[in-house]
């Protein structure tokens, strides 16, 4: 399933500043909350922490060729999902564990321990990038 196909979908866009770290993640426990995910479910802690290294790197190094920064939020009965998306044009590669150091590998680390994925998606014209996460929710049919 595409995240475009998710059922629940909210779309945040915030200047390319630090304090759009802490936005982004309050907006996203919010949104996921009122989605039925709650803080105690075990997903949200790696997805708030993947979502706010995202978001961080593209305040970190996309601010100056990207005044703005797009988070979107998507979820299904068995699904989250989230991207950041910004207008820099550099595009790091693949996102690994195995690749590095830092916050990309931290973030392909937490995301393959809880049997998520990482992609990164180059707009059609080059000029920016997003970083899609998904992982799995695992609810069980009490919860859904």
């Amino acid at each position: 399933m595409q995240p475009s196909d998710l059922p629940h979908r909210h779309v945040l866009t915030a200047p390319t500043v630090p304090a759009s770290v802490r936005l982004a993640r309050q907006t996203a426990e919010m949104t996921f909350a009122s989605w039925g995910i709650h803080a105690a479910h075990p997903a949200m802690g790696p997805a708030l922490l993947i979502l706010s290294e995202v978001v961080t790197n593209s305040v970190r190094h996309a601010a100056a060729l990207s005044p703005s920064l797009t988070v979107t939020l998507a979820a299904g009965d068995d699904t989250l999902a989230f991207a950041v998306h910004d207008r820099h044009p550099y595009h790091p590669g693949i996102v690994t564990a195995a690749g590095g150091s830092g916050g990309l590998a931290t973030i392909a680390e937490v995301t393959a321990g809880i049997g998520g994925t990482c992609v990164l998606r180059q707009d059609a014209d080059g000029g920016g990038k997003s970083v899609w996460t998904t992982l799995p929710l695992g609810r069980t049919k009490e919860q859904r």
